[in-house]
């Protein structure tokens, strides 16, 4: 499950009014809260809500008549724009990681679900087993507006839509020809040029983990033009029998819970989209994997938390992960 909340936004602001003014906007959306400031003097409050809806009516699984929900209960299989242009970026981030990012899993993933405490719970192997049947994207098809999958195949774009609203909304700003901006939605953000009134760069605040709940700063970092999503294990994870700590990810080739070091995962990338896939991606990799995936892929950013063989944290920055 994606973990949100990862990303606290460092926008140390000014009370007093100034020339030029932000715009700030803020609210509940996606099951999480957003946050948006922009150098302009215009609400746009009502775009931005619209946008908001049209995007859950494409790709919520909590709305019932939105097309990814009809889609999965084999009612209909029309979809609009917003969905074709997620599906297209999963499928691509889908070969790229050799199937680890997998948005069909998501039956699977509920299957485990959380028990009381956070244990697992031990599921028949030949329900893994049949749930994991349709598991993969390979098996939708796409043909002009049309969808087409196995009855069984669950979407859910869980891992990736929060990303895709902060770059709908990213670029409605720029179409406003609003060049200084920060738009954040349950932690993933885009940033472009500065913070206006305080005439610097945006500064963004990356979460030391924390398994008791409690909330600190790590590290703090200036991002321009760019984008960041964070995901983490160290919120929700289950434990088994032997105390052996699980974070919520399962293995899209076998159904079953992975045991990871990694505890956080920051990527930045040029769209949020693309930044929010690989987070989730690299959680399911694995320290050493995302290394060597990461030198074939320069233009992605990565900043890794983990815990060594002592339980110590430790950090790695790698393609050049900013630092303040």
């Amino acid at each position: 499950m994606k973990i949100i909340y990862n990303v606290v936004l460092f926008l140390l602001m000014f009370s007093c009014k100034q020339d030029p003014i932000n715009t700030r906007l803020s609210g509940p959306v996606f099951g999480t809260s957003y946050s948006i400031i922009y150098n302009s003097e215009t609400n746009y409050q009502a775009e931005i809500d619209s946008l908001f809806y049209v995007i859950n009516k494409s790709m919520s699984t909590y709305q019932m008549n939105s097309d990814i929900s009809k889609l999965n209960r084999s009612e209909e299989g029309i979809v609009d724009a917003h969905f074709i242009k997620v599906f297209e970026a999963s499928k691509a981030v889908y070969e790229q990681t050799n199937g680890i990012f997998d948005p069909t899993i998501g039956a699977v993933v509920n299957a485990w679900d959380f028990g009381p405490e956070g244990k697992i719970v031990n599921l028949d192997s030949l329900k893994i087993d049949s749930l994991m049947v349709s598991v993969g994207l390979n098996k939708i098809k796409l043909q002009g507006d049309k969808i087409t999958k196995p009855e069984q195949t669950f979407i859910d774009f869980n891992a990736i839509a929060k990303g895709y609203g902060v770059d709908v909304i990213a670029m409605f700003l720029d179409s406003k020809n609003i060049k200084n901006y920060l738009v954040e939605i349950g932690g993933e953000i885009r940033a472009k040029g500065q913070n206006s009134e305080k005439q610097s760069s945006w500064k963004i605040g990356i979460e030391m983990p924390h398994f008791d709940g409690e909330q600190s700063i790590l590290k703090a970092i200036e991002v321009k033009d760019e984008a960041m999503a964070t995901s983490g294990t160290y919120r929700k994870f289950k434990v088994d029998a032997n105390g052996n700590r699980y974070a919520h990810i399962i293995d899209t080739k076998t159904g079953y819970p992975s045991k990871t070091n990694l505890l956080s995962i920051s990527v930045i990338a040029k769209d949020c989209m693309i930044a929010d896939a690989y987070a989730t991606a690299f959680k399911a990799m694995g320290m050493e994997k995302v290394k060597y995936f990461l030198i074939t892929h320069p233009e992605l950013k990565a900043f890794l938390i983990f815990e060594n063989d002592k339980k110590e944290l430790e950090t790695v920055s790698l393609n050049g992960f900013p630092e303040l």
